[in-house]
């Protein structure tokens, strides 16, 4: 089964609602992009429906500190041809192609206008079938994608929290420790060095320059996650 979606390509068809483009600067050349009306409501479950449904979700053996184990959600791998092929966690997924699923073709399109300059040429799906499935913290920092890679992440379904937190760092931890007691050092890191956002149904979120080298990010479980969310990560392979 094959459709074709049309997808709205303004992420902010009213400038005065709660949903428009926000831009958070982390500090040393790393920015958060967050757009939580990206795509329209009704069309954001046509397409929830049609990846939920057609996509060819595989949920693989992967292997974490040594040990192997079911992967805690979903996934399906989309890439260009040509693209060296995409490992981690010893597994290695099967590229498909953008011809055969041409709603991916049209989110991004979609994502490629509000983003101008940039050139995504594969995307990371992944389903969260409850709140039990999750990602644990990490970073994107794969030789594959450069050392400042933008990945743009769209969201549908039921909204997740979406956590950042700072790698630390040796000598900023040695400073820190001389100047001020633990108390208020610990308030101050959770300020300064954690962000939380909502991945809303239709959402935009973008995690762009030295993010990845300097900040990891997760999916935590949610008990009171239980419907299905479904998780789009558009990158760009060197």
């Amino acid at each position: 089964m094959s459709i074709r979606l049309q997808v709205s390509t303004n992420p902010n068809p009213n400038p005065n609602e709660s949903g428009k483009r926000r831009t958070l600067d982390l500090g040393n050349g790393s920015e958060i992009i967050d757009i939580p009306r990206f795509l329209p409501f009704d069309e954001s479950w046509k397409l929830f429906d049609y990846l939920d449904k057609e996509i060819p979700w595989t949920r693989p053996l992967i292997r974490v500190f040594g040990r192997s184990c079911i992967q805690p959600r979903d996934t399906c791998y989309v890439a260009s041809v040509g693209l060296p092929d995409l490992r981690y966690s010893g597994y290695q997924p099967r590229a498909y192609s953008w011809d055969e699923y041409p709603p991916l073709k049209d989110i991004l399109e979609a994502v490629h206008k509000a983003l101008p300059g940039s050139g995504f040429n594969s995307l990371l799906l992944n389903r969260y079938k409850s709140g039990n499935d999750y990602v644990a913290w990490h970073s994107d920092d794969e030789k594959l994608y450069g050392p400042t890679p933008e990945i743009a992440s769209v969201s549908f379904g039921c909204e997740r929290e979406f956590l950042l937190r700072k790698k630390p760092s040796k000598t900023s931890q040695v400073d820190k420790c001389k100047e001020e007691p633990a108390r208020k050092r610990s308030k101050k890191d959770n300020d300064v060095n954690q962000q939380s956002f909502t991945l809303k149904h239709g959402s935009l979120l973008v995690m762009r320059g030295y993010t990845q080298r300097d900040w990891s990010h997760s999916v935590p479980k949610r008990a009171k996650a239980e419907a299905t969310r479904i998780n789009l990560t558009f990158r760009h392979v060197l």
